[in-house]
């Protein structure tokens, strides 16, 4: 059994310790390295395989290399060998190569082992690889429980030809590693098929199939005249139908299965197994592995971001969260689940790279914060040119504390702060992630003053739209429409609740502004997009001391977090 695979400058990863267990589940988003990483084990296992071949097991404490061609690696099918290094780089300097380094530790019988490869690049169509140096300049020497470890990399199912020849089992092999799983699925039950009077795997494979599907697979059959394999199934109805017939989901479970027959003791990595699959099947077939697979004395690793696996796994077997470093979770499993579901890869490399989060309503309360914090010159300005927004689309704190403590699985330092519209909900007293509100309605609240609103429509307007004899007259038409909107009282006194009160942004500036440029016969210029510009034209005496707090609050939180260097 692997126990843990470690890895150094191979595609997204510069160095990451994965624990391994019997059954294990990688869990995240997509593009987190799920599969990055069982292609890891896979190339680990082929240059292993390909330096005990060539060297023919001749003085294996020797450390010369071998070369390995790209057509070699058919479980990472590249279309240059230099896409398997990190970011691309295999020099440092003029000189000095980058290797990549995949190390795999397990136990064998009670005993303990570790071997490492590592792969120098040669060009873009061959890489050589050699025995692991350790720091003390030693070889990593290959230990005997290594050299017996069956590693298979199976993708989804791609779909079944109409007509499958008979191939041999390393053509079988190489088209599974190219993904073209399409053209050996009969094969593969055949090979189950031919075994079973010595293992009895075919009977239970059918048995497994016809509980799961409510079909009934035929005996595979090899026409010799034309060089094929057949096989059919049985509807409920008794209908005979050509494999072929049959839906990708059960095509699926069976490639899955059949792999598991008749590759008893190896390691079986898993991409996507659940695909095809809809949610109740996802847990009855992740059941029928985990059992084949004990059965089997197999070790399965699988990459998924299924919930349904997630929520399978968790109780029982090892599960490995993708979520920042790849980490090994246990009680937090509820949190995870959240991370899956709401919270994208690009939230977590964000996360990684400035280690704090301001959450708003939207982007137009970005937009607006970015300007007033220019209009006063403060220091939160050049935090708030770079950060990182996440936009809850509603005034509900639990969405944004959700989405914080599922980026916290990957970064433990994470801080952020919220701020919200004024709700009657109580908030959360946090430093780790600070919750506020504005005391008026909203934000547009401390922008929307009758003498802004003239000093928009009266100063820096294209004279191409307005030529200076009409700005008398546009002045004239706002303020005629400012009073329309805004009762007696609270032009009369400025203290008035209506003031905190009324929603601006829907009840105030869209009818104000629509009215506005529709009586000048002209497309509305001032959507609540673009609210923000009208903080360019708030007075000094206009910046409510608020406004100063929240920038402040911001500020704070921005300078506490540790980006990544």
């Amino acid at each position: 059994m692997l126990t843990k695979l470690i890895i150094r400058n191979f595609k997204q990863f510069n160095e990451v310790e994965i624990e391994l267990g019997n059954t294990v589940v990688f869990v995240g988003p997509n593009n987190s390295g799920k599969t990055t990483a069982l292609q890891a084990l896979s190339l680990w296992y082929t240059g292993l395989q390909q330096w005990l071949f060539k060297k023919g097991g001749r003085n294996l404490k020797e450390r010369t290399g071998t070369a390995l061609g790209r057509r070699d690696l058919i479980a990472i099918p590249v279309p240059k060998t230099r896409l398997l290094w990190r970011d691309l780089s295999v020099r440092k300097g003029s000189n000095e190569n980058v290797r990549i380094d995949i190390i795999v530790e397990g136990v064998t019988l009670g005993k303990s082992w570790k071997c490492g490869m590592q792969f120098d690049y040669s060009n873009e169509e061959s890489i050589v690889c050699r025995p692991l140096i350790e720091n003390n300049g030693n070889s990593l020497i290959i230990p005997e429980e290594a050299k017996q470890v069956s590693i298979s990399l199976l993708p989804p199912m791609s779909g079944l030809a109409a007509i499958e020849p008979k191939l041999e089992p390393g053509r079988i092999d190489v088209l599974i590693g190219e993904g073209q799983t399409a053209q050996v699925l009969r094969n593969m039950c055949y090979r189950v098929f031919e075994a079973n009077e010595q293992t009895g795997n075919w009977d239970k494979l059918k048995a497994q199939i016809e509980h799961l599907f409510g079909v009934s697979l035929s005996d595979p059959e090899f026409i010799q005249s034309r060089g094929e394999i057949t096989m059919e199934y049985e509807t409920r109805n008794h209908i005979r139908l050509d494999l072929s017939s049959t839906g990708r989901g059960l095509q699926q479970t069976l490639l899955l299965l059949a792999h598991l027959y008749s590759n008893e003791g190896a390691v079986l990595l898993l991409d996507e197994p659940d695909a095809h699959l809809e949610i109740l099947r996802q847990q009855q077939i992740y059941q029928n592995l985990t059992t084949t697979a004990q059965s089997q004395k197999s070790q399965i690793i699988v990459a998924s971001h299924s919930e349904v696996l997630l929520n399978e796994a968790a109780g029982k077997d090892m599960v490995i969260a993708f979520v920042g470093k790849p980490h090994r979770i246990d009680n937090r499993k509820a949190q995870v689940l959240k991370a899956l579901k709401d919270i994208s890869f690009e939230d977590y490399y964000k996360t990684e790279l400035k280690g704090w989060i301001l959450y708003l309503e939207g982007s137009t309360d970005a937009n607006i914060l970015k300007a007033l914090a220019k209009k006063i010159n403060h220091p939160v300005n050049e935090y708030l040119e770079q950060a990182f927004f996440h936009y809850i689309n509603s005034n509900d704190a639990q969405r944004a504390r959700d989405h914080f403590y599922g980026l916290r699985e990957a970064r433990e330092d994470l801080i952020g702060i919220l701020i919200l519209d004024n709700t009657d909900k109580n908030l959360t007293d946090s430093n780790i992630l600070v919750e506020l509100m504005w005391a008026k309605r909203e934000i547009e609240n401390y922008l929307a003053y009758p003498e802004t609103l003239i000093n928009y429509v009266t100063r820096d307007l294209p004279d191409d739209l307005f030529g200076m004899q009409q700005r008398e007259t546009v002045k004239e038409l706002m303020q005629r429409l400012i009073e329309d909107l805004i009762p007696p009282v609270a032009m009369r006194d400025r203290t008035n609740d209506w003031w905190n009160r009324t929603k601006m942004s829907d009840d105030f500036l869209d009818p104000l502004f629509k009215t506005y440029y529709q009586e000048l016969g002209l497309p509305n210029l001032m959507l609540k997009t673009n609210y923000h510009i009208l903080a360019d034209y708030l007075t000094p005496e206009q910046i409510h001391p608020e406004i100063i707090e929240k920038l402040d609050a911001i500020y704070e939180v921005a300078k506490r977090a540790k980006p990544r260097e």
